[in-house]
């Protein structure tokens, strides 16, 4: 059973002191049924004056922290020790209405899942239902399953991996059109094409444990990591990393896992003062597995994504 250990290191810079406003943080891992938090330490300087912590309305862990003086730095720090029960490809049933792509979900699941199959990007010339449908064709007994890992595969394959700078998601048209993205485009491209084939899929925020010098690799284990899931009757929520094109939980440690990628961003809040004052912010993660003597092997560091 492997542990992961990771660290998350946040430093914004000031040019004279300013005040901060509240910040919201997702650092904690998500526990379930394959993934277990043995240990978390948070370390905010300067010290808040109040922490809080809140399960989201996906049942995320979310806090906040209100700050009480100025300064010129603001840190924050955590240390994370994930145990994970690793996926089995090998084992995955899924029911058998659901085997043959596309399909419809029960009356009782679809209530649940109706808004993670709503396409949530526009798509006036449906080019990204024609991608989908053309990967869907490849297999003219339209297993499912098999499509899934085309689609997740497909990316892995044609698609160029980007650095972006930029907050939030590329419209997955233009990752289309482009042939290339970050890892969060990947997963809003692939969840898109899921979803257009009437699949309920989620986007999942967290880290990548880097095993290879795989230059593609090594760069998607940035800050943080993005991936998805997708909801398969009998199955249950399977994890899709297409930027690696791996399907399940190895390496993959889940800290969010929302509809709308704008819900999942780690850290995020406020300073008053004036623009100028911003100098720039730094991030360093490492995920590294821990042996049998809790001993850190394979330390990888990385700036941010």
């Amino acid at each position: 059973m492997p542990t992961y250990l990771v660290r998350h290191n946040t430093v914004y810079r000031y040019r004279n002191p300013v005040a901060f406003g509240e910040h919201r943080m997702m650092f904690r891992p998500r526990d379930g049924f394959d993934q277990r938090t043995r240990e978390f330490h948070l370390e905010i300087r300067p010290e808040p004056v109040a922490v809080g912590w809140a399960e989201d309305a996906s049942g995320n862990l979310v806090g906040h922290a209100s700050f009480g003086r100025r300064a010129t730095e603001l840190h924050f720090r955590t240390s994370v020790t994930v145990e994970q029960v690793p996926f089995g490809t090998d084992g995955v049933h899924v029911a058998e209405h659901a085997r043959v792509a596309p399909f419809s979900y029960g009356a009782e699941e679809m209530r649940d899942l109706s808004r993670f199959v709503e396409r949530q990007h526009v798509d006036p010339e449906r080019a990204v239902d024609l991608w989908a449908r053309r990967i869907m064709a490849e297999d003219s007994g339209r297993d499912t399953w098999a499509f899934l890992g085309r689609l997740n595969a497909a990316i892995r394959r044609d698609f160029a991996y980007l650095r972006r700078e930029e907050p939030g998601i590329q419209d997955p048209v233009q990752t289309l059109k482009t042939g290339r993205g970050s890892c969060r485009d990947f997963a809003a491209l692939m969840a898109e094409g899921a979803r257009s084939q009437g699949l309920a899929a989620r986007f999942v925020s967290g880290y990548l444990r880097v095993r290879s010098s795989n230059s593609r690799t090594r760069l998607a284990g940035g800050s943080t990591h993005a991936w998805l899931q997708v909801y398969l009757p009998g199955a249950g929520w399977i994890d899709f990393d297409p930027t690696s094109g791996t399907v399940g939980n190895r390496d993959l440690v889940r800290v969010a896992v929302v509809r709308d990628p704008a819900q999942a961003a780690p850290l995020g809040g406020s300073f008053m003062g004036f623009p100028s004052d911003f100098v720039g912010m730094k991030v360093d993660v490492s995920v590294s597995l821990v042996d049998e003597q809790d001993r850190a092997v394979g330390t990888n560091l990385y700036e941010p994504a």
